[in-house]
């Protein structure tokens, strides 16, 4: 079997694209983290359409990753501590469906996946919320435009960069120190 054909597609929402992308991008075993839009109602949305709030589409970011290196477990567990799962369409300042907290599931398998974590960690009592992320199969996944792709590696000085992506980004490197790419 070749490389590929054992790579696994996550397809994740939590708010600003910018900020998943920045995490995903680091962790040791994904080959791509690609941002775009996934679970609306029209084709090809653009990002003005998007950030209107009507197409029901959520901000996403699509992982692709390498199992034998990090489990979609592991990326579940990552992408809970890189958004806040409690607010309904929102994340910070950022308001709209299109913020919503989202698991996108490409197979049976993600689905219950996806549904553990969820369970374990609303046991553990990690939010004082309800975790309220919507989890649904996988529609359509339509990239952002190419500006938005790897935004904070090239726009990092940018104010929203300093004060929304940066301390998540810093967040993730703090709690996942030994899954960063090297």
């Amino acid at each position: 079997m070749s490389q590929q054909n054992q790579m696994e597609i996550a397809t994740l929402g939590g708010g600003c694209f910018w900020c998943i992308e920045a995490v995903f991008q680091e962790l040791r075993g994904v080959k791509s983290a690609i941002s775009g839009y996934e679970g609306g109602n029209i084709s090809n949305p653009s990002y003005k359409q998007v950030c209107n709030g009507t197409t029901g589409h959520a901000e996403v970011v699509q992982v692709t990753f390498d199992p034998q290196i990090v489990s979609f477990k592991e990326v579940l567990q990552i992408f809970f501590t890189a958004h806040n799962p409690t607010t309904p369409n929102r994340q910070g300042a950022d308001m709209g469906t299109q913020y919503r907290s989202a698991i996108f599931y490409h197979n049976e398998k993600q689905k219950q996946i996806a549904q553990e974590v969820i369970q374990e960690l609303t046991k553990e009592k990690v939010w004082d919320d309800p975790i309220i992320t919507e989890v649904s199969p996988t529609t359509t996944f339509y990239p952002a435009e190419d500006y938005h792709q790897e935004y904070f590696k090239y726009n990092g000085y940018q104010p929203y960069c300093l004060a929304v992506v940066a301390p998540k980004v810093m967040k993730f490197r703090k709690q996942f120190k030994d899954r960063l790419k090297s």
